[in-house]
Formats: C-alpha cells, structure tokens, sequence
C-alpha cells in the first residue's frame, strides 16, 4: 500500500501514455506516413518502408518516406507487384543514411516476394507468434524470410534480428502500429492473428534512458534482452498491452519531461 505523497508510477505512465497518444501526435512522426493511406496491405507496405528508415531527424525521415511513397504514385502495394525495371529506375538513387538505392531496390523485390508468395507481412510474423511469448522468434523468421531472395549482405542491418540480441526497435514500433488498436487512433490494430499482450516494447536511446530512471530497466545495454526487461516489468502495469507505455517513455524522453515525485 503506498502511503500518503508516495509516486504512483503508473498512474503516471497511465497520464502520460494518454497524453501522447493522440491524433497531435501522428503529425511529427513516421507513422504519419502510414496514415496516408486506408487499404490494409498499403499500410502495411509504407509502414514498414517508414519504420526502416526512422532513425535520425525526423523531418529528414518524413521527407524521405513520404519521397517513395510520391515514387510508388502513393499505391505501394499495386506498385510492390506491378512494378517494371523502368518504374524503378529512380530507387537506384535514395538515400537516407546509410539505406542506399541498392537496398531500396532490394526491399521493394523482398516485398513483392512475400506478397506473392507469402501472403504478405501479416501471415509471416503472426505464423511464429501463436503461442510464442518472446516475439524474437517471429521478427527473426520474418527476416530470414524476408532475405530468401539474392542480395547483398549490407542490405541485412536494415532489418535486425533480436535472436543475434538487436533491440530490433524498428520492428518492434512497426508491429505496434500494426497489431495494437484503441480508440485513440495512433496505431491501426489491422493486423488480427497478433494480440497486443504478445507485443515487445520499442526501446530507442530516450525511452531506455527513462526506464532506467524509473527504475523499470537495469541492464545497461539497449539490446533484446534489455526489451525483454523492460517489456516484462511494462507487463506488472498491463499485462494485455505493455507496448502502450512506449508514447510515454518515448514521448517523456524526447520531450525531457520530469515528473513531480
């Protein structure tokens, strides 16, 4: 029982969770790319497009996902299984960091791959996700499936494998577009064989540093089983979603708010 003036630590990752996940919140971030759109497999295809190259400004991001969405004449899922060697010629020259044309022009094959073949995105990881508590098996057979086409190795760190201990933070914030669903319209719950429960929490060097202040975190380093930690102790809160708390310890993080103990 906590006694009088004690920190209610979730209820202030409850507040807080609730106060950055809102409409104002999609604006300024990634997923405000996938919101572009409303056919499931568009979603799915810019989402993941977006969520693989967020990593550094995010002005700079948005410009550069919202360039291959203008490419992909704003239908990426007819353009990921229509498109001709000539429709693709202007890929060859993206860059963003250190994803190049060589690795664009790979994922858009990859992609057409696992539609065609696979039945697309949601089939692969919700194949591994049945009955499976630590969503590393699922993003690592997603990967190994998504590099069964030839390519080159460098293209491989754009998509990390927990299973060799990577955060995977990309991956893990693409699955919580996909899979958790409220009324607060931030993420889209499109994807129904995945429950919300079974989701990692994304860590990224804000919400690590967070969770190490609350004491939510204590391994030092921000790889898999860091998520793990933390998404185990997000599950004392709630056990049916962990990953919501992620608006507040990214939003807390970025925004360097302090709460009043």
């Amino acid at each position: 029982m906590k006694t009088k003036g004690e920190f209610d630590l979730k209820k202030f990752l409850d507040e807080e969770s609730a106060f950055y996940n809102n409409p104002g919140f999609i604006e300024n971030d990634p997923v405000s790319i996938p919101h572009l759109f409303s056919k499931k497999e568009d979603v799915e295809i810019s989402g993941f497009l977006a969520a693989t190259i967020a990593w550094g400004q995010r002005p700079v991001i948005l410009k550069n996902a919202a360039k291959l969405m203008q490419w992909m004449d704003y239908s990426p899922h007819q353009f990921v299984l229509q498109h001709t060697p000539k429709d693709t010629k202007q890929f060859e020259k993206f860059v963003h960091r250190t994803f190049n044309g060589n690795d664009c022009m790979y994922f858009l094959s990859a992609l057409r791959h696992i539609y065609k073949k696979h039945g697309g995105m949601e089939n692969i990881f919700s194949d591994k996700f049945t009955g499976v508590s630590d969503p590393a098996k699922a993003i690592s057979h997603f990967r190994k499936i998504f590099f069964e086409l030839k390519h080159e190795s460098r293209s491989e760190k754009h998509v990390a494998d927990p299973q060799a201990n990577s955060s995977a933070k990309r991956i893990c914030m693409f699955l919580r577009w996909m899979v958790r669903k409220d009324s607060c319209g931030v993420d889209f719950g499109i994807w129904k064989k995945i429950k919300p429960s079974q989701l990692a929490c994304p860590l990224d060097l804000h919400s690590a540093r967070i969770a190490r202040a609350f004491g939510l975190l204590s391994r030092t380093q921000n790889d898999w089983k860091a998520v793990m930690e933390l998404t185990n102790r997000l599950k004392e809160f709630d056990p049916m979603d962990p990953a919501r708390y992620d608006f507040a310890l990214f939003g807390i993080g970025v925004n360097e708010k302090k709460p009043s103990m």
